[in-house]
């Protein structure tokens, strides 16, 4: 049976067939570590909890929400820009409330692409940054994931031999997959690039709270001019521990957080209010919660480098993010990172992400999630231990997982 148009311009999704594996073994009675998918195990602190809670016993709320989110949450968001960045935003004009910060970045797409306009995005990078564009039409021209001269070479060649010139930008600091981590400099120069071309910054600041450095990410919406062509999603998810409650905001120019707002308005009604108001008393609250959770994974990442490098796989040290990024060892770079994850469920019971589903460039990596606690980590590096003691038997006999025997 044919394909409908927009779903055939989307490839198979690589870690579903992970997942598919990792329910089969599961099935079968396996004890398989999950570190694939970037879901928070951490619970959502108590105070936002009970704010839920003690809404909901109101029946009014249980109405239709606002689609662009509540006058309190927004003011919320607004003052959380103002105290961590030192950026005055307007919670009329430029903050609208997503329902996750995947949700805006899609939506945001639809608003503002036309079929076969042209978008920068990063490679390897989150699957939305390409695919919401891909599935409202656009073409995607890849930009370098690192933030350094290399982006700089790459945009001035797109918008030499891009037909038509780019629309936008996409931006991820502290970068999923990747962890890498942008400065104000760095931002700086993006900001005078998109000015110059008239080009829009799409940023995804996501991670802004996990940080293992003395210095907090920076928001490119603190650039002065920035606000004239920016538009930055975040995310309540990873920050309070709040991933099923899916609660984003996208925040700035006021023309693209116009066209998110109007595009909205005709798809959904907002989420449930009293998780709005819950969310809003996170922002508004204190920020201990933050701190704890900044400090469980980094000792968690600590614990994986460390314990994984015992083992025998060395992997740098993120200074942000709850992911690590790691090469996949040399002797089974050549499987490719769909293989090498299948192999690592089969004969280590420890799940990881293929660096492949997050693009081309990244096959030579897969993503580690920091999403068990330190035992179960340090177990994860005792089956890893065990696998790599016996690679080479290993790769003489492999049979990718899933092939006929």
């Amino acid at each position: 049976m044919e394909e409908f148009h927009k779903t055939r311009r989307l490839p198979p999704y690589v870690f579903e067939q992970v997942n598919r594996l990792k329910a089969k073994a599961r099935a079968a009675g396996a004890d398989i570590i999950d570190l694939g998918m970037g879901n928070p195990d951490l619970p959502t602190p108590k105070h936002i909890v009970e704010k839920l809670t003690e809404t909901v016993q109101n029946p009014r709320t249980h109405r239709y929400s606002a689609s662009k989110g509540i006058p309190g949450l927004r003011k919320a968001q607004a003052a959380y820009y103002g105290r961590r960045f030192g950026v005055k935003l307007d919670p009329d004009t430029q903050v609208v409330a997503t329902l996750g910060s995947k949700e805006g970045f899609a939506n945001m797409a639809q608003a503002i692409t036309a079929p076969g306009d042209v978008v920068l995005a990063p490679n390897p990078s989150y699957p939305i940054h390409t695919f919401g564009f891909l599935m409202a039409g656009a073409a995607i021209r890849a930009i370098p994931a690192e933030p350094g001269p290399d982006i700089f070479h790459a945009l001035e060649r797109a918008v030499i031999h891009s037909v038509p010139k780019p629309i936008a930008i996409i931006l991820c600091y502290p970068a999923n997959p990747t962890a890498y981590c942008a400065d104000l400099d760095f931002y700086k120069d993006i900001v005078a690039f998109a000015r110059k071309h008239e080009i829009f910054i799409l940023s995804d600041l996501a991670y802004s709270e996990i940080y293992f450095t003395d210095t907090p990410p920076p928001s490119v919406l603190q650039v002065p001019g920035a606000m004239d062509v920016t538009a930055e999603f975040t995310s309540l998810s990873k920050t309070f521990s709040m991933p099923g409650w899916r609660m984003g905001f996208a925040v700035g120019n006021e023309r693209l957080i116009a066209a998110l707002a109007r595009v909205k308005s005709y798809l959904d009604y907002g989420a449930f209010t009293p998780i709005q108001v819950a969310a809003a008393a996170a922002l508004n609250g204190p920020d201990d919660c933050i701190v704890e959770t900044r400090a469980i994974y980094k000792k968690r990442r600590d614990v994986v480098i460390d314990s994984f490098a015992r083992a025998g796989w060395e992997m740098p040290a993120p200074d942000a993010s709850m992911f690590i990024w790691a090469p996949i060892p040399e002797k089974f770079r050549s499987l490719g990172s769909l293989e090498f994850s299948k192999l690592l469920l089969e004969k280590a019971e420890v799940a990881v992400a293929p660096g492949i589903g997050f693009g081309e460039y990244g096959d030579d990596f897969v993503r580690i999630g920091l999403v068990e606690n330190e035992q179960r980590l340090r177990q994860a590096a005792r089956n890893i231990r065990r696998f790599l003691e016996t690679a080479d038997e290993t790769l003489h006999n492999v049979v990718p997982l899933g092939a006929s025997r």
